[in-house]
């Protein structure tokens, strides 16, 4: 049984990690010549494998995420109620799967696009995620699943 007014987030949470990549991608573009804050091209091409695989990570963790909340027909995007709570899947892992996926694909952009200055940013992307959306999400599971979300977060971690 679940609350009928939903976690109160109005914006789709990928959002976050769009506008944190795109501020440090674009600071990046003006900020070149910091030689601590630039990859260069030596360690760049290094790391380029290990980068498709952290954004090939992400989007398949994020993407079971998705296909296990279609599956049981229940909100996606947080500005709905749940209708059931998801503890199968990448749900059985992690109590945030798809949060974990834009993570790691967002790490393996910034390597990807050769900028490090997507990953300072990082920390407050994930800061306002905790602060504008988990937070939400968590009281509205609580109110809304009871004990059935309280026995869910002794059995599974937030993020891995």
């Amino acid at each position: 049984m679940s609350d009928s007014r939903g976690p109160g987030v109005r914006f789709p949470p990928p959002t976050l990690f769009v506008v944190g990549f795109l501020a440090g991608f674009l600071l990046d573009r003006r900020v070149t010549r910091l030689p601590l804050l630039r990859m260069g091209e030596p360690l760049a091409a290094q790391l380029q494998f290990v980068a498709l695989g952290l954004c090939a990570a992400g989007l398949a963790v994020a993407g079971w995420g998705m296909l296990t909340f279609l599956r049981a027909r229940t909100a996606i995007i947080p500005d709905r109620p749940a209708s059931r709570l998801v503890v199968s899947g990448p749900y059985r892992f992690s109590r945030n799967p798809m949060y974990v996926g834009l993570t790691s694909l967002y790490v393996g952009l910034s390597v990807l696009s050769d900028s490090w200055w997507p990953l300072v940013f990082l920390p407050v992307v994930l800061a306002a995620l905790w602060f504008l959306v988990i937070r939400r999400e968590e009281r509205y599971l609580a109110a809304a699943f009871g004990e059935e979300y309280a026995a869910y977060r002794q059995r599974v971690r937030r993020w891995l």
